[in-house]
């Protein structure tokens, strides 16, 4: 597995583009006023996915700014992947049918584990299970509820299921351009044998390669927001930076 691919992530909240530290709604900042003008920028440098996350959505449980998403999937020649409200099938239905490449399924993957199996059997790999870890436990509900559910237990029983994508963020390094958890990211990845795309960290080229290195393990990508957002390397320069694709 040679391909490591980029994922630079457009959060969502109240139509804007945001970044939140640690996933802490009250610590917000807002880096654009359109998503889908941000998706073109990251689209025109390069990219060929783009990581989509309707936060108003995990926190309320249902879509809230899925127009921004399905617009830049339709027009931008991109790939999308979309996270957060997803909770019914019409929802996933609903992103698929409107040209999103992939769903993620978070909070309902441990709230409701049999449904989640049902989606991922049903869409073949357009299903990616989204694990959000908080001291290896799983976090749901935009991070603010911390379940009993260990990560890894819960990577292994949707490979089982059929899952080919997982998205494994570590909330401590998330939006702290501290560094990736390597250990945690390649524990993940081994133990489930299947494609995992690291999330949060990433502060440096540096820190991507350290992640491409990972790709024997199953390591395939990473999704990189504030990094990007504050303009220590852009799409463009980790391309440059050879070995990668977005």
């Amino acid at each position: 597995m040679s391909d490591f691919t980029i994922y630079p992530a457009i959060d969502m909240r109240n139509g804007k583009c945001v970044r939140l530290l640690q996933g802490d709604y009250d610590k917000e900042t807002v880096y654009g006023d359109s998503p889908y003008d941000m998706a073109k920028k990251f689209a025109d440098e390069g990219a060929s996915w783009i990581h989509m996350v309707d936060l108003d959505g995990a926190k309320d449980g249902k879509r809230v700014n899925d127009s921004f998403v399905i617009q830049a999937a339709r027009e931008l020649g991109v790939k999308v992947q979309i996270g957060g409200g997803i909770r019914r099938e019409e929802d996933i239905a609903h992103y698929l049918e409107n040209g999103v490449a992939r769903v993620i399924i978070g909070s309902i993957a441990v709230s409701n584990p049999e449904f989640a199996e049902e989606m991922v059997r049903k869409y073949p790999g357009r299903i990616a299970i989204g694990i959000d870890a908080k001291n290896g436990f799983v976090a749901t509900h935009g991070w603010l509820t911390t379940s009993e559910v260990k990560a890894v237990d819960l990577g292994k029983r949707f490979a089982e299921a059929g899952a080919e994508t997982f998205i494994f963020t570590d909330i401590a390094t998330d939006g702290m351009l501290s560094g990736p958890n390597l250990e945690a990211i390649e524990l993940m990845a081994s133990e489930t044998g299947k494609s995992v795309i690291a999330s949060g960290g990433v502060s440096s080229l540096s820190d991507l390669a350290a992640l491409k290195a990972l790709s024997f393990a199953g390591v395939s990508g990473a999704i990189v927001g504030k990094a990007l957002y504050e303009r220590r390397f852009t799409v463009k320069e980790a391309l440059e930076a050879g070995g990668l694709q977005c």
